[in-house]
């Protein structure tokens, strides 16, 4: 068994399961008597899942379409009870979240830029500090760069999880421009062995058009150090926000040109289904899901184990 701080580190179903605790209780609630051993598929079934669907917020759009595939697999036939609806439901919601194309890759280039936005109070920080311990673990060299310059408390956190994790930090003062903090961080990755950079950027501006203008500069910035960079934007939500997340992930993925999403606080909500419906309503694959509070409570995301989890 891998290990992480010394300790055994829990398998990724063990981790999603736990994360999951509570939509899978509601879900469980919901779903058991709905899909019981020898109840027949017929209206009134489609009806009622469509409404557990709903209430584990896996949203309208998402939700109309699993139950209309679900209604045409049984008008051909072939789920004639609800043993088999269940299946065909766990098949589609895995189909739902699998990423539609590989990640962003760095192709051999050094650094690996990885940006990392969202509004504040999601955990972007704290998510960093994760995403440079699993890095610290896999025995990747990593800087992350103290670009939340408006933000005085974004500064000093990130030193904490740097000292934590034994990671380089580069910062300025608070108030600094970010672009130019961004500049200093890849510099001093390209003087030495640095393999990834991670960049804090701002979480809120006075306006919601400076802080897209902001992004632009900071990833002009790194573009003109780094080929490509960055080579990841990394979008940060609180799954207790639910749907209200996807709004905030439409408009960053409008105007900063998301590859992927962490989402994090997934164990304090009982509405867990917003992971497909933010995978599947953007076409974004979910990246890392927070489970806990700890450095190494940041797991790779998938789409099988997580379905999996859910049923369970």
């Amino acid at each position: 068994m891998l290990t992480l701080f010394g300790k055994p580190e829990p398998t990724l179903l063990d981790r999603l399961k736990q994360s999951v605790s509570k939509t899978r209780e509601q879900l469980g609630a919901r779903l058991g008597p709905l899909l019981s051993v020898g109840r027949a598929v017929d209206p009134q079934l489609f009806t009622e899942l469509e409404a557990s669907l709903l209430g584990a917020d896996l949203g309208v759009r998402t939700t109309k379409e699993l139950i209309t595939g679900l209604r045409e697999e049984a008008a051909r036939g072939n789920l004639q009870d609800a043993a088999q609806l269940k299946s065909a439901l766990k098949n589609r919601l895995v189909a739902l979240l699998r990423p539609p194309a590989a990640a962003p890759s760095a192709n051999g280039t050094r650094p690996q830029v990885i940006f990392v936005v969202g509004v504040n109070g999601t955990g972007k920080t704290t998510t960093i500090g994760k995403l440079s311990c699993r890095l610290a673990k896999e025995g990747r060299s990593t800087l992350v760069c103290a670009a939340d310059t408006f933000r005085a408390a974004a500064i000093e956190q990130l030193e904490v999880w740097a000292r934590r994790t034994g990671v380089e930090i580069v910062r300025q003062k608070t108030g600094a421009d970010p672009a130019a903090v961004v500049y200093d961080g890849l510099s001093a990755a390209l003087k030495g062995s640095t393999e990834v950079v991670i960049v804090d950027t701002a979480g809120r501006l006075h306006t919601k058009h400076n802080l897209m203008a902001e992004l632009e500069k900071m990833k002009r910035t790194a573009a003109k150090l780094v080929p490509g960079a960055p080579h990841e934007v990394l979008l940060v939500l609180d799954a207790t926000t639910g749907q209200n997340g996807l709004v905030q992930a439409r408009e960053f993925t409008a105007h900063a040109g998301v590859t992927g999403i962490v989402l994090t606080k997934l164990d304090g909500t009982a509405k867990g289904g917003i992971v497909v419906a933010i995978a599947h309503e953007l076409g974004l694959p979910v990246r890392y899901v927070g489970t806990g509070e700890q450095a190494e409570d940041l797991v790779p995301f998938d789409a099988t184990t997580f379905v999996d989890s859910l049923f369970d």
